[in-house]
């Protein structure tokens, strides 16, 4: 009985070596290669166009890339959407809130606001604003159809820029507005019944509670906003002002070279839409952090965590071997 015994525990290592032993052969996938290896193949045919094609004309991109017409051009453009971006979603805040509130007049103004301007193009809208002082030539706040307190001149107060921040932030506010209340709805009410059994305020419900776990579900839609904003601009070039897509067509105008121009105006955009996916992307990452218990590496975590690898295992290897 002893015998047989140790003869199963001499035995119990031998298997195990053999199962570690084992080469699991991997599957192929040959499809797989040829599609990668076709679209390969289109990239390659697509960048070797574009070194080669003598009418995407590099030298003229190059030339008026960094132009100072064109920076300063790039700069109102920013500028606009800075300004529409901070006023749109400020007022969208206040709408969003009017439409969740109680006070059924804060509702029906919150969403009559929202369905026309969602209803009325944009650039309608900006053309409506850049042509008001037709409209009005003096702007007065005071007692209707009573006197006036206070009263200023239109034409000397809406210039196009303003009239096109203007346009843009009330336009921004529409949708922004709806982004906002889909977060606010979209987190647990049990949350906020348990804040109010717990007797906390009704502001710090909001800051502490509501608005850090409805940020994840309005920061995606909310930066993809901004981008449309950012390119949106582009439209307040029918109001002749200077932003980037309208200095564009005046060189272009004047130097017949469209390709290589449109092409100035492409990347500069490409380039701050990265910029903003960018900040996006850690934004997000910020407001993630309760919703799990260890937030994945960004790419700079990576490329840091892989080269400590490479370095590691080399130091670890005995000189003269080979991985």
């Amino acid at each position: 009985m002893s015998t047989s015994t140790d003869l199963r525990i001499l035995d119990a290592p031998a298997d195990h070596t053999d199962d570690e032993n084992l080469v699991v052969a991997r599957k192929w996938h040959p499809w797989r290669w040829v599609i990668s290896a076709a679209v390969l193949i289109f990239v390659a045919q697509f960048v070797h166009g574009l070194a080669t094609n003598p009418g995407w004309d590099w030298s003229t991109f190059a030339q008026y890339f960094t132009a100072s017409s064109v920076l300063s051009a790039l700069w109102m453009t920013i500028e606009l959407t800075l300004w529409g971006t901070a006023l749109g979603f400020a007022l969208g805040v206040l709408l969003a809130v009017g439409r969740l509130s109680n006070n059924p007049v804060l509702q029906v103004v919150s969403w009559t606001y929202i369905w026309a301007f969602r209803s009325i193009p944009l650039i309608v809208q900006l053309l409506f604003w850049f042509n008001i002082a037709y409209l009005y030539k003096t702007l007065s706040i005071g007692i209707p159809f009573g006197p006036a307190f206070f009263e200023l001149g239109v034409a000397g107060v809406i210039s196009g820029f303003t009239a096109a921040v203007i346009g843009l932030a009330l336009h921004q506010a529409a949708y922004s507005a709806e982004i906002i209340r889909a977060g606010i709805i979209s987190v647990d009410h049990g949350q906020i019944e348990a804040a109010n059994a717990l007797g906390i305020p009704r502001y710090r419900q909001f800051v502490k509670i509501v608005l850090p776990q409805a940020m994840r579900s309005i920061l995606p839609n909310a930066a993809n906003e901004v981008i449309s904003l950012f390119k949106g601009t582009s439209i307040v070039s029918t109001m002749a002002i200077a932003e980037l897509f309208y200095q564009v067509q005046v060189i272009f105008g004047r130097t017949g070279r469209v390709v290589p121009m449109l092409m100035v105006a492409t990347v500069w955009y490409i380039i701050l839409t990265t910029i903003l996916s960018i900040g996006q992307y850690y934004v997000e990452r910020h407001y993630a952090r309760g919703s799990a218990r260890a937030l994945p590496l960004t790419p700079w975590q990576r490329v840091v965590a892989k080269y400590r690898e490479i370095r590691d295992s080399s130091i670890g290897a005995p000189r003269g071997a080979t991985k």
